[in-house]
């Protein structure tokens, strides 16, 4: 960024989404029309932004947040459910979070999930090799390649946006365009 001189160099900010979403999910029978408002952070990439949308409609649940301190919060999930009292009654992690995350995630939450933003093979071989606290039940969920750099090229700061799921496979209607992918799940060390 330039700056002149005199004028201190300014904070990148977050671009707020608006997105008007359609959710039909057959496999949990979750049936909703939701706004949504994301940011999208400086320093995320388009795939991540969209697999994290899409986090948000898989785990839907009316209790559901997206972590107030965003993608840069090394210490709160991407998407949670909060427990009354405190605690998490869901951690949803999105990318590739270190082993040490997970762990401690797994041991200050009913269920933890991961949604990957990229190919996730690499992930779980670095994950397999660590000590996870209840590992073998976080699933890591991946989509279709191409399939999220796909989304992510039709969102505009206004979208509306179908999403249905049947079989845990996805069917979005976004921009005129249709896109469709599995969601393949994984288990850290099978």
């Amino acid at each position: 960024m330039l700056s002149c001189p005199r004028t201190p160099l300014m904070a990148l900010t977050s671009t707020v989404y608006t997105l008007a979403l359609v959710l039909s999910d057959s496999d949990r029978g979750v049936y909703e029309n939701l706004d949504v408002r994301a940011a999208l952070h400086p320093s995320e990439s388009g795939d991540f932004f969209a697999a994290r949308l899409l986090a948000y409609a898989l785990e839907y649940t009316p209790e559901l947040e997206f972590s107030k301190g965003g993608v840069s919060d090394s210490t709160a999930p991407a998407l949670f459910v909060p427990k009354p009292g405190g605690g998490y009654k869901s951690w949803i992690e999105v990318g590739a979070p270190d082993a040490a995350r997970l762990h401690r995630a797994a041991k200050g939450a009913d269920r933890v999930a991961v949604y990957c933003h990229r190919e996730p093979r690499v992930l779980l071989r670095q994950l397999a090799k660590e000590r996870i606290h209840r590992g073998e039940e976080i699933p890591v969920y991946s989509f279709a390649p191409g399939f999220l750099e796909a989304f992510a090229s039709r969102l505009e700061k206004r979208t509306a946006l179908q999403l249905s799921v049947t079989g845990r496979h996805l069917y979005l209607e976004v921009a005129g365009a249709s896109l469709e992918s599995p969601v393949d799940e994984s288990r850290i060390g099978a």
